[in-house]
């Protein structure tokens, strides 16, 4: 392929603006508004990611482009039917986040539990003088249930083997070589939990899966962890179920309407709340900044992805 033009669709981290800036035709789609409007034809490739995605509209707007290279595994937020239907053919960065995602995992889990970073602040605001943090929940031993158990989810199964948990797994099919028991019934699963874990795509065959009923089934005992994607859960189910004490605990790193968080869940020491930084570590982000980079030079140059969805 001739020198290709190479829609930026958001602002990414500094060192990978300057490079898309320094090695490609590059277009960015917030300094240019009406760019697709004006030039959408000539656009060939675009760069996204889950945060940003591709839409139908906007595909719309670009009958010749031929590939979307997104930094991240999640495309809940890209237009994948439309797109496939066209003939664009597209790459996410798995593989190199598993780590990294199955960490913070098992880090909210802890932290949920034994509720440290509630009792970091105890410490700070000089509540220590005062009296001793109540007493938490203990993690090991524990039955933990993963909701998705591709490759994140068996690496979070293989850190909470470390702690002699239990682990069964919930997902579409059985995979008879994983070694952990299947659960088909989701409500059972939850039923059974001590810590119910989701590491499932997003999207619409996933959206609020986690619902009343399911929040209910893990009950005042039971933890939920989700770093998986924020349309997963039902926000205000959740909301409403820690409020009335009928779920036990939250950690969560994904929101439904990013980066905002309803504010009631502020000031709940049951529930740890991050910025959406599972896979938020320097040698992590820059093995998915290589891995973008490589996708777009292989298209470039031979017209494939190195990892296609």
């Amino acid at each position: 392929m001739s020198r290709p033009n190479v829609l930026q669709v958001g602002r990414f981290p500094a060192r990978f603006n300057e490079r898309l800036q320094r090695d490609y035709q590059l277009i960015r789609l917030w300094e240019q508004p009406d760019v697709l409007a004006e030039r959408g034809a000539d656009i060939d490739i675009v760069v996204t990611s889950a945060r940003y995605g591709c839409s139908a509209e906007q595909l719309a707007q670009m009958p010749n482009l031929k590939a979307i290279c997104s930094f991240g595994v999640g495309y809940d937020s890209i237009a994948v039917d439309d797109a496939k239907a066209r003939g664009i053919v597209i790459s996410t960065t798995p593989d190199v986040l598993n780590e990294c995602v199955a960490d913070t995992a098992i880090g909210l889990v802890i932290d949920t539990a034994r509720q440290f970073a509630a009792s970091d602040r105890h410490v700070r605001q000089g509540k220590w003088l005062n009296g001793q943090y109540p007493l938490t929940r203990k993690v090991s031993g524990k039955k933990l249930g993963i909701v998705g158990f591709g490759r994140i989810g068996k690496d979070i199964a293989k850190r909470a083997a470390g702690f002699d948990m239990e682990i069964r797994y919930h997902k579409r099919r059985e995979d008879p070589d994983s070694g952990y028991r299947f659960e088909a019934n989701l409500k059972a699963l939850a039923t059974w939990a001590d810590f119910l874990v989701l590491a499932c795509p997003g999207g619409a065959a996933t959206h609020h899966l986690i619902d009343a009923e399911i929040l209910a089934a893990l009950g005042a005992d039971g933890i939920l962890v989700n770093i998986a994607r924020g349309s997963v859960v039902d926000e205000q189910a959740l909301v409403a179920a820690l409020q009335a004490g009928t779920l036990g605990g939250a950690g969560l790193d994904v929101f439904e309407d990013e980066p905002r968080v309803p504010e009631a869940l502020f000031d709940m020491p049951n529930v740890v709340l991050l910025p959406h930084v599972g896979s938020a570590t320097e040698e992590t982000r820059l093995a998915m900044e290589n891995l973008v980079f490589d996708n777009l030079d292989a298209f470039i140059e031979r017209g494939e992805l190195i990892t296609p969805l």
